[in-house]
């Protein structure tokens, strides 16, 4: 568990590849990351490279209560963590859309 108070974007990024790790091992939730960004499954290395990746996968976390909640538990992440982080990152700052 990293519990981040002032967050760098180094600890960020860290954060925002574990939420990576995460979408990727469900096969659902990774259709739908790659559907709603227009990312292809073959383009996500490539896509990695660029700037406000990371940050819209840490939007994708945090825009879905239930994800944001399940990450959460099964990473040992506060849910806080995950907006103090985003806000760390490029393009992190946003305002993103939030569903139930």
């Amino acid at each position: 568990m990293m519990t981040i108070e002032r967050h760098n974007q180094e600890g960020a990024e860290a954060l925002a590849i574990r939420a990576l790790g995460f979408i990727a091992a469900d096969p659902e939730l990774l259709q739908r990351f790659l559907a709603i960004t227009g990312i292809e499954a073959a383009s996500i290395r490539n896509a990695a490279r660029e700037p406000g990746f990371l940050a819209g996968v840490l939007q994708f976390i945090a825009a879905h209560e239930p994800t944001l909640l399940r990450f959460a538990e099964e990473t040992g992440t506060p849910p806080t963590d995950v907006s103090a982080a985003l806000r760390a990152l490029p393009f992190g700052d946003a305002a993103h859309d939030h569903s139930t």
